[in-house]
Order: structure tokens, then sequence, then C-alpha cells
């Protein structure tokens, strides 16, 4: 299991919300697991083999899709700044929600990939699912 260090703490309130209409900042809830999957990503875990807790495992399929578009982006994935809270999203889809984070690379700063993910309620918590990471 991972260890996150985050001290994001402008970003303390941003609630869950269940809104079909519109996007809205990802959740201060969740960000701490954000972090973990982005964190394992800049390790090259790309299947998370390490663990981390309410994340389902990445299938193979997954992995090596995960693992071209980075390795094939050509730049150096770095772990998420504060800023990165001000561009990722998320929408409420009527039974999970998609999110979008942006991801960042040492050379440009904010790049054009981004983390695909959706987020799925659960008894007593969130269950986090990797969809795919890209360029939209």
């Amino acid at each position: 299991m991972r260890v996150s260090l985050s001290t994001d703490n402008q970003a303390a309130n941003v609630p869950v919300l269940k809104d079909i209409e519109n996007e809205h900042r990802v959740p201060s809830l969740w960000r701490l697991t954000v972090i973990d999957i982005v964190n394992a990503l800049v390790e090259r875990d790309y299947s998370l083999k390490m663990g981390i807790t309410d994340v389902e495992p990445v299938s193979a399929q997954t992995t090596r899709h995960i693992e071209s578009y980075i390795e094939g982006y050509g730049e150096e994935l770095i772990s998420l700044p504060a800023d990165t809270w001000d561009s990722s999203v998320c929408h409420w889809m009527g039974g999970h929600w998609e999110v979008l984070v942006d991801l960042w690379t040492r050379g440009e700063g904010r790049s054009d990939m981004v983390l695909g993910l959706r987020v799925y309620e659960r008894a007593g918590g969130y269950w986090y699912q990797i969809h795919m990471v890209y360029v939209p």
C-alpha cells in the first residue's frame, strides 16, 4: 500500500456532487487516492502491482495501453502539483463519476495527457477504476 504526502489544504472542502448536468472539480475526498495512482504511474508501475486501497487492479490490456501512451509521449511524468486540481474535473454519470485528471511532465508542466478513471460509490466509501491514460 502506498502512503500519500499531500499538502493541498486549499481544497479541503470540495464536496462530492451528483450533478448529471455539469462537470465539477475533483472532490477533496478522492484526491489522495488519485495522487497515489499517479505516483504509481510515475514509478512506471502501470499495473499498480503494489496495490492501492480501494483501487481496482488494472487489467493487462489497460496496463499495456497506459504504458504505450506514457512511454510514447516522450516526456517524463511527474507527481501531481496542487495546480492539477484547478483544471481536473469529474462528472456524475448516473451510476458513477467520470474523472479526468491532467497529468504533468518534467519538461512541459501540465501536459496534454489525462488520466481517465471512474469512481463508484459503495458502502463506507468509494471504489476507483482506472479507465485509461490518453491525449484527448
